[in-house]
């Protein structure tokens, strides 16, 4: 269970929606409603979620849109680095780090740290790792289009609670 006593989850959502629109506008693209919608129901948690989950969290406020039309709102989203893809869990998590998106490639590495026990997401983007991965590419003469790193354990909350790892593949809800 994520602890978010000390985290004022409102704020991080209105400030991740501003910076989408602000963004937006700045670079000519469309936040259309679906769009919009689909990055709010990945802003209600820290924890990656499923395109399924997304049109569930939809479906509880307005009418449940189409799989198809929240695949495409996510590949817009993803596209744009409003949002990330969990390959490891075939989920997505919205973006609410101030990393700059104008670096979005691959000297810009993403880390995500992934809870075992909670299931949240940190993500970072260490630059020193930017600089270590460039090197080991070009050592083998390889172009890397993007770098994604996932890091499997616990995260800080739930190793003050106690938890110890433990590996499994189901998700908590």
């Amino acid at each position: 269970m994520l602890d978010d006593s000390d985290h004022d989850h409102q704020v991080c959502r209105s400030r991740a929606v501003a910076r989408a629109e602000e963004r937006c506008r700045d670079e000519g693209l469309r936040l259309t409603e679906q769009r919009r919608q689909v990055l709010e129901a990945m802003l209600e948690s820290h924890a990656p979620v499923s395109a399924y989950e997304i049109m569930d969290r939809i479906a509880g406020k307005t009418r449940r849109p189409s799989p198809i039309s929240v695949y495409r709102a996510l590949d817009f989203l993803v596209a744009h680095r409003f949002a990330h893809r969990i390959e490891s869990r075939n989920a997505f998590l919205a973006c609410i780090d101030e990393h700059g998106h104008a670096a979005s490639g691959p000297e810009a590495p993403l880390v995500f740290l992934l809870c075992e026990n909670c299931g949240s997401a940190t993500e970072a983007e260490p630059a020193e790792l930017g600089g270590l991965l460039a090197g080991i590419a070009a050592a083998e003469g390889f172009s890397p289009s993007a770098s994604v790193l996932e890091v499997r354990g616990l995260c800080a909350a739930c190793r003050s609670a106690g938890h110890h790892h433990h590996v499994h593949s189901h998700s908590h809800s």
